[in-house]
């Protein structure tokens, strides 16, 4: 499975934007997707998960301001981020766990990176 990202870019703290994660390749089973981010001289975190069945899971320094999403047609991931700060700057991963047992894997996109402007 190979993950594109895109959408990152700089915005003014209290913009928006969307990253978006198409997913190509033999697709199956999927267990959850989700972003993580990278800021520098931070380790990586996750932001948003969303499970194949229930709820999507956020970080608390996000919540209530992402919205992670799936179009099952498209094989896509969005990450819709509202009211952005500038501690949300931050190179942008999406992953993409799917299948089972010795087929389970995660993906990993190449990241995009996302720049708040104060």
């Amino acid at each position: 499975v190979q993950l594109q990202a895109s959408g990152g870019g700089l915005v003014q703290a209290g913009g928006s934007l969307r990253l978006s994660c198409a997913a190509s390749g033999k697709i199956f089973g999927i267990n959850s997707v989700g972003w993580s981010r990278q800021a520098p001289g931070k380790q990586r975190e996750s932001v948003a998960t969303l499970p194949a069945t229930g709820r999507a899971n956020y970080a608390d320094s996000v919540k209530g301001r992402f919205t992670i999403s799936r179009d099952n047609d498209k094989n896509t991931v969005y990450l819709q981020m509202n009211s952005l700060k500038p501690e949300d700057t931050a190179v942008y991963y999406c992953n993409w766990d799917q299948g089972w047992s010795a087929l389970r894997n995660v993906y990993w996109g190449q990241g995009t990176l996302v720049t708040v402007s104060s």
